[in-house]
């Protein structure tokens, strides 16, 4: 990998270009028949913001501090990609005129899932906890691999969860496509980690 892209903070200054952009290039479409504080659309939209954004911050410390390099190639499109999601989200909730956190993680899904939160913690589905950031901040090279690819995995289960259980609730345009990328492309991310995941722990074994 060429030297330039390992730079942080010109990773972090393309993510903001692509945040930017893609609420630039999608943010305008939803003008018409806005969904209100409380609803569904923008609950997953504040939801996944904050799920997205601990998927950047762990890809990144991933990105410059594994040694795999397929490992490290999926971390880089998992933090530029999730940042540009994460601009589309804000912009969407900008658009729709309404908060961008509430602090209720969960609430649109409903009384029928609260459990899911209050069993992590407080934390959305699939989410790390604070001692495991800590744990892997502390990790690099295979260290830092093996503990990606796991923590990332669960990550991305629960993200998958989370689009499939708003594909449920509602039928916004936006939201539903946003749900279904969500869906195919971190599915695609899961099979990629856990197949680069199991041929580090094969290699550690020999």
């Amino acid at each position: 990998m060429s030297r330039l892209w390992r730079r942080p903070a010109l990773l972090i200054a393309i993510s903001a270009v692509l945040m930017l952009a893609a609420g630039a290039a999608i943010g305008y479409v939803a003008g018409t028949a806005a969904p209100g504080d409380d609803s569904v659309e923008a609950g997953f939209a504040r939801d996944m913001q904050t799920h997205h954004q601990q998927a950047v911050e762990m890809a990144m410390y991933e990105w410059q501090n594994g040694s795999d390099l397929a490992m490290t190639a999926i971390a880089y499109d998992i933090a530029t990609s999730q940042s540009a999601e994460i601009g589309m989200y804000r912009s969407w909730l900008r658009d729709w005129d309404v908060r961008l956190s509430t602090g209720e993680p969960m609430a649109w899904a409903g009384e029928e899932h609260a459990h899911d939160s209050e069993s992590a913690g407080g934390l959305m589905p699939g989410m790390a906890t604070d001692e495991q950031m800590a744990e892997f901040k502390t990790l690099t090279g295979t260290d830092a691999d093996i503990m990606f690819a796991n923590l990332m995995i669960d990550h991305h289960i629960g993200g998958v969860d989370m689009a499939k259980l708003v594909l449920d609730l509602s039928d916004n345009d936006l939201i539903v496509d946003a749900a279904q990328r969500t869906i195919t492309v971190q599915q695609a991310d899961i099979e990629n980690l856990q197949g680069h995941l199991d041929n580090i722990l094969s290699a550690v074994q020999e």
